[in-house]
């Protein structure tokens, strides 16, 4: 390992413990944002839904602990860890990751959107821990009140709002990704995250819809058509964005399996190849289920 390479991860564990001591779980990421320990289980087939219950490390967001020795375990065992993850929705901070993309190109202004909510829905953005990613996006980190799960969500309240909560995670301030570094905002680094106001929580956490069934699975209706037809709109540089978006709606409702060709066929129209639609679908189909990147 190269000198710069090795300091670059001595520095990840080092951010990471101190985020442990405040009482955040945190676990080892690599430099593509992704958990750094490979699956204990990624050749079992069928694929085996575990959450850590092996004991063994490689679980993602699951092996996420306050626990230094623990912390320091699981970074021994991932030796090219650029960065660290902080798991969501977990006791006791109950964090709320809302993040803000930056897409100039197509005029996504997240920040403003984000503003819009908040005059629409009459709550104030609080002073809190903000964290400045690479691409010039933001996180802002809440906290949530005792048994309310907030879903992990992708442009559901405004385009380049995502949200992470239970099952999601948040890039740590002091990571280096292959993009650059993740860094507190400046005059942000003595908050402590703020409660989420209640007007924002209940745009979070929107009440369940009734999904129709067949053999187990919801059934699209015209939403679902809807959604192709958005998708079968979309013109070079918002395929993948319109994809995407369109997916995660789909599998929140409960239909996105059964409508994944139609998605496909849609996109694929648009000038995706498959590969491309099947893999941003695939994408959405994790962010929206947890257990689907175990």
């Amino acid at each position: 390992m190269a000198t710069t390479h090795r300091q670059t991860a001595t520095l990840a564990l080092a951010h990471a413990l101190s985020a442990a001591e405040r009482g955040l779980p945190v676990f080892p990421l690599s430099a593509t944002k992704l958990p750094a320990l490979r699956s204990p289980h990624h050749d079992e087939d069928p694929p085996v839904h575990c959450r850590g219950a092996c004991g063994l490390p490689g679980h993602g967001v699951h092996d996420a602990t306050t626990d230094p020795a623990a912390v320091r375990a699981l970074f021994a065992a991932a030796p090219r860890a650029t960065g660290y993850g902080i798991a969501c929705g977990r006791e006791p901070h109950r964090l709320i990751g809302i993040d803000l993309d930056i897409d100039t190109a197509h005029g996504n202004d997240s920040v403003a959107a984000l503003q819009h909510l908040a005059l629409q829905h009459l709550f104030t953005i609080p002073a809190t821990v903000t964290v400045l990613t690479p691409s010039g996006g933001r996180h802002l980190w809440l906290t949530g009140p005792s048994g309310v799960s907030v879903p992990n969500s992708a442009s559901r309240l405004a385009p380049g709002i995502d949200v992470r909560g239970a099952g999601g995670y948040l890039v740590g301030p002091g990571s280096v990704t292959t993009h650059g570094r993740y860094r507190l905002a400046p005059g942000t680094a003595h908050f402590a995250p703020a409660p989420c106001p209640r007007a924002l929580l209940r745009l979070l956490t929107p009440p369940p819809r009734p999904h129709h069934a067949t053999a187990g699975h919801a059934t699209p209706d015209r939403q679902g058509q809807g959604l192709v037809q958005f998708v079968r709109a979309a013109h070079e540089g918002q395929r993948n964005t319109r994809l995407f978006w369109a997916a995660c709606r789909a599998y929140e409702h409960g239909f996105g399996d059964a409508l994944a060709d139609a998605l496909t066929d849609a996109a694929v129209g648009t000038g995706l190849t498959e590969q491309e639609a099947r893999a941003a679908i695939a994408s959405a189909a994790r962010l929206t289920d947890p257990r689907r990147s175990l």
